[in-house]
């Protein structure tokens, strides 16, 4: 059987499983739209929100990113899991207790302003759809290569996929879905990495193998690949990071943004009580582990096998002659998404890091240049090939893929929707709306978001975790210091939190169109190596745009803080209501606190 074949099995049997548990669960009111009608076993929710977070830019890009960048892009693993520690200790239990089920819901009843819910739909809707995008092109970018079609086309397949059971489902059927959907794509991941890690260290479990001795060589893993990287011109893979702001501000940035994106907010509402959905935080925790502890053993394997592949006799030593180049290159140069040019006509592939200090190397080995580009997202996709793994392995991850894309995607455009009919419309526009009339709104908007966000995802501004990153740099910026002010703060008024969030949002949006640098440049391996003039620290150093939301953060806080102090404080009723969020009513009696 052919391996488009088994691809076709693969990922026509999952699709199949997700649209009949769309059809299965089929939502019948708004309750069961938004919020799956409330009750979901808490593991059941865990597995939902764990497949709601990790997203194309966690099963795709990530390891692509550490696998390009090293140690100095393990901030996306950092980021993204300290983000949702923070999501689950500070924000989510007493979002639940609030009992509104929608952020800009929680902002317009706590800063009790129409105007204050506008704004935070605003920002909900440009953070979501910048993230979306990142789930789009994910999905591209698999659809290309094991379907064997154009990134465009796989992209409206995608669409079509994610339109009949997200709108068809709502919250009810995304949820399930996504039950569905994460345990094929951690299978999908964790499966390849065993035999990978087996092959390379003879360890079983690829977190030990990546501190494991690589077998061939008898070297540690790690310093196997600096070696073979730094004699390429790279920099050294474990090396430490030179802009250490940056590092610590984009790590901020990814951490408050992710506990300030919606969708996985949303899913704490899923759950009948308040208890329920901290078991639920504590299982989806457990859940992301799996694959988050995966991640860097795929990321370095991932890179040495690519690099053992161009140079089989090592990177001093003559590369592959192209003609003779393995049989997966050839697969994913019809995508696009590997690139040779032979520069020096000498029928090889040279693939070495351009920079002035490697040069005279160049220059001697008679090279003229980097011949081979390869895109990041395809390194985990890929893997499995280079590493010559079973046909169904890479089935396998081609549906383990296209899960993590289809399942973040539906969820965001899930906030999207209950953005735009149920605070836009009925909290603002229309509030005598019918049941039946929102839940046809709700569905109508999220139609209108797939179109968009199916557009945007063939005109992307940068790969899946570098468009995902911006969407939690706005996120960062806008949403997640509005809700902290809003639990925690009862000095901070309405005036304030709009002022806030307007100023965090503008600050952060200009900066980043301002500094267009947060696209990476093909051989380039971090932030700090793109010749841009950023903040604070001239060409190359100071403040990327992909951290600037920490700063924009920043800023929100600090508006907000005194714009309220400027004016009235918030009504008494506002002051006592955030009083009983945090510190329920007979709390502390029986020991006298």
């Amino acid at each position: 059987m052919s391996q488009f074949a088994i691809n076709l099995i693969f990922v026509g049997g999952s699709f199949a499983l997700y649209i009949a548990i769309a059809i299965w669960a089929r939502a019948g009111t708004t309750k069961e739209f938004y919020v799956a009608g409330g009750g979901v076993h808490p593991v059941m929710n865990g597995m939902a929100t764990a497949a709601d977070w990790m997203s194309a830019a966690s099963f795709i890009s990530m390891a692509g990113l550490i696998a390009v960048g090293g140690y100095a892009n393990s901030t996306f693993l950092m980021g993204w899991t300290g983000g949702y520690v923070l999501l689950a200790m500070l924000l989510a239990p007493y979002l639940r207790k609030f009992g509104k089920f929608t952020v800009p819901d929680f902002i317009g009843d706590r800063f009790y302003s129409t105007g204050a819910r506008l704004v935070a739909v605003a920002c909900l809707i440009i953070a979501s759809v910048t993230y979306v995008i990142g789930q789009m092109t994910g999905a591209g970018v698999a659809f290309s290569r094991f379907l064997e079609v154009s990134s465009d086309m796989g992209l409206i397949i995608a669409a079509v996929i994610v339109f009949l059971y997200a709108v068809m489902g709502g919250m009810k059927g995304i949820t399930y879905t996504q039950v569905a959907q994460y345990v094929v794509l951690i299978i999908a991941y964790t499966i390849p990495a065993v035999f990978i890690s087996l092959q390379l260290t003879d360890t079983f479990l690829p977190p030990l193998g990546l501190f494991s001795e690589h077998t061939e060589s008898g070297m540690p893993l790690l310093a196997k690949l600096d070696q073979v990287v730094s004699e390429l011109g790279f920099r050294d893979y474990t090396a430490d990071v030179d802009n250490k702001l940056n590092m610590v501000l984009f790590t901020l940035s990814l951490m408050i943004g992710t506990a300030g994106l919606p969708h996985v907010i949303i899913r704490f509402f899923t759950v009948p009580k308040v208890a329920d959905a901290r078991w639920s935080a504590g299982w989806a925790l457990v859940f992301i582990a799996l694959l988050y502890l995966t991640a860097p053993a795929v990321a370095s394997m991932a890179r040495l096998n690519l690099m053992n592949t161009i140079y089989p006799s090592g990177p001093t030593a003559d590369a592959i002659q192209y003609a003779e180049r393995p049989d997966w290159m050839k697969t994913w140069e019809t995508t696009g998404l590997i690139k040779f040019d032979d520069k020096n006509a000498d029928g090889r592939i040279q693939l070495y890091n351009e920079t002035p200090a490697f040069a005279a190397t160049a220059t001697e080995r008679g090279w003229n240049g980097n011949e081979l580009v390869v895109n990041n997202d395809i390194l985990v996709l890929a893997n499995p090939e280079i590493a010559n793994l079973p046909s169904w392995v890479i089935g396998l991850i081609a549906a383990g893929g296209l899960a993590a894309a289809l399942s973040t995607a539906a969820g965001l455009l899930l906030a999207i929707s209950s953005a735009i009919s149920h605070d836009l419309i009925k909290g603002s526009i229309k509030p005598d709306i019918s049941e039946k009339g929102e839940l046809l709104a709700a569905r109508i908007s999220m139609g209108v978001a797939i179109v968009v966000a199916t557009w945007l995802g063939m005109n992307p501004p940068g790969f899946a975790a570098q468009t995902v990153a911006l969407a939690f740099g706005i996120a960062a910026a806008s949403i997640f210091p509005a809700l902290m002010m809003g639990i925690f703060s009862k000095r901070v008024n309405n005036v304030g939190a709009i002022a806030g969030m307007l100023a965090g949002l503008i600050s952060t949006c200009v900066y980043i169109f301002l500094y267009l640098g947060w696209f990476f440049i093909p051989g380039t391996a971090t932030f700090e190596n793109i010749p841009q003039n950023w903040l604070f620290g001239g060409t190359g150093y100071g403040i990327s745009p992909l951290s600037f939301g920490a700063v924009g953060a920043m800023i929100n806080f600090a508006v907000a803080f005194i714009v309220s102090a400027l004016t009235a404080p918030p009504p008494v009723r506002i002051q006592e209501l955030v009083e009983s969020v945090r510190f329920p009513r007979g709390a502390g009696q029986a020991t006298d606190h």
